[in-house]
């Protein structure tokens, strides 16, 4: 499963569309279906439900943003997948006021926790919103990420504040509510009842690397694509990354 918006978007998403593709095939096998249901919370405009309805499984997203569910509608239909494609607007704290518990093969939680008041109780909604044997694909923020981001810019004092702050918060402009470390993901998805099957490091290089080598050095972006790939299973890349990966199954 390709990322069609390369280049510089393919760094920020392949480690997860690789991992994501894996897991959905595998649970194809299981489930005995070709068309699974999916549940992508928080999804926005459809960067991973639409590519997923065009390998054929039903995707409903739930969003807060009006705007955001229209332009999923929007985009959904350009690529002709809008029968597979349903918008909801809602969030994960009120997630079964608009969808069934127990009723999707695979959820997805990326981007959301970094915002929610509580992320124990989002987790545990996700957890819940899975049949059994379900996958959980869990994508927040990483803590270790931002500190170095801040330091290497020369915000030493943000990158301290994010250091030592409890939520991993670095100041009045952070736009964010919270960072995770990859043992605070796993143990709240271990706390709901999952057990956690993979974590990897996203983008543990892509932030960090010049734009223009990148886009103007040939090869530069097939090799870097490679090393992310190759750091992302390593627990010692884990602290450093931008994102964090986590992927999960329900008994």
């Amino acid at each position: 499963m390709s990322d069609p918006l390369r280049p510089r978007a393919s760094l920020r998403t392949a480690v997860v569309w690789e991992v994501l593709k894996d897991a959905l095939d595998r649970r194809v096998k299981a489930a005995g279906r070709e068309a699974l249901d999916v549940l992508d919370t928080g999804g926005g405009s459809g960067k991973f439900a639409v590519p997923l309805a065009r390998l054929g499984h039903h995707v409903t997203v739930v969003d807060p943003s009006p705007n955001a569910l229209f332009a999923l509608e929007r985009r959904a239909a350009e690529a002709g997948v809008a029968e597979r494609v349903r918008g909801v607007q809602g969030d994960a704290h009120g997630l079964f006021d608009v969808v069934d518990r127990d009723g999707f093969d695979v959820v997805l939680c990326h981007g959301v926790l970094e915002y929610v008041e509580d992320p124990a109780d989002s987790v545990r909604n996700v957890v819940a919103a899975l049949r059994p044997g379900g996958t959980l694909s869990l994508l927040a923020a990483g803590l270790g990420g931002a500190v170095l981001a801040r330091a290497l810019a020369g915000h030493f004092t943000e990158a301290h504040q994010a250091l030592t702050d409890p939520s991993g918060h670095w100041g009045a402009g952070d736009p964010l509510t919270r960072r995770f470390s990859a043992e605070q993901l796993s143990g709240l998805v271990g706390d709901a009842g999952l057990e956690v099957s993979a974590v990897h490091g996203v983008r543990v290089f892509a932030d960090l690397v010049p734009g223009v080598l990148v886009d103007h050095e040939p090869g530069a972006l097939d090799a870097l694509l490679r090393l992310e790939a190759a750091a992302a299973e390593l627990p010692a890349f884990h602290s450093i990354a931008t994102q964090l990966h986590v992927l999960a199954e329900r008994d």
